[in-house]
């Protein structure tokens, strides 16, 4: 009986030291591929909820590598750039910034403000996502050759616009949201919506326990088809909340097309 209890309090603290110290520091490359004949050949790399805190400049340096290791056509950021709700609880964003500059695609990158971006100050974070060749997606799109991508403010700290961010979009398009809940406004004429924000609940026992969404667990993480939609949402990168992951590692996904 000494023997299991023991073997128990082992697992316990093992499970912890995991949660807290090893997994959120694991950095995993999700693929996806969508089947989507308008799209076919086009290679996305997406990721989200980076959440660097001031000692991570180690972190973010790794995930930009790993980012660029992909050879996308264009890279996408979902929000959530910054830490905490003040802003000494996390890296400066003229930092974080600066390493997304560092980021290589064709087309470039795109990104999509958070809640903890509008908490910070969401005008100071564009300004400086832009001034390091992020350009982002506020209610409004870009379109290239062949394609469009779409984003919209954040949902918590902010007006989403999908009809503004859609305005005069005539060819396949990519929207980019931070919060998954405005899926069902978005129409299905939308080639894929990428959605983070609900960091899979990071705790996941086998799956989510709970999630900051209004629809429970429906949209925590992964790929779903909806009423003729095209859902993905990432686990994300960072925490929030709980400095903790069990069973739901950091990714960022690549999202190719067949």
């Amino acid at each position: 009986m000494k023997i299991i209890f023991l073997s128990i309090i082992c697992l316990l603290v093992f499970t912890a030291l995991w949660a807290v110290f090893i997994e959120p520091n694991i950095l995993t490359v999700n693929r996806l591929t969508v089947h989507d004949k308008e799209l076919i050949g086009l290679k996305i790399v997406f990721a989200s909820d980076f959440h660097i805190k001031p000692y991570e400049m180690y972190r973010l340096k790794r995930i930009i590598r790993a980012i660029n290791k992909q050879n996308a056509d264009i890279v996408l950021l979902g929000g959530d750039y910054v830490s905490g709700h003040k802003k000494g609880a996390s890296m400066t964003i003229d930092k974080i910034a600066h390493e997304f500059s560092q980021i290589k695609s064709e087309y470039g990158t795109y990104a999509v403000i958070g809640n903890h971006d509008g908490w910070q100050g969401k005008e100071e974070i564009i300004s400086e996502l832009e001034k390091n060749n992020v350009k982002v997606l506020f209610n409004n799109n870009k379109c290239f050759a062949k394609f469009c991508i779409a984003g919209v403010d954040d949902l918590q700290t902010g007006n989403p616009d999908i009809d503004k961010a859609l305005a005069n979009v005539n060819k396949p398009v990519i929207f980019l949201t931070h919060s998954p809940d405005i899926v069902r406004d978005i129409p299905a004429s939308v080639n894929l919506v990428l959605a983070g924000h609900l960091h899979g609940g990071q705790v996941r026992v086998p799956s989510a326990v709970v999630v900051p969404s209004a629809y429970g667990t429906k949209y925590a993480n992964g790929y779903l088809e909806e009423k003729g939609k095209k859902i993905y949402t990432t686990k994300g990168l960072g925490t929030s909340i709980l400095p903790l992951r069990f069973n739901c590692p950091p990714e960022i996904t690549v999202i190719s097309f067949d």
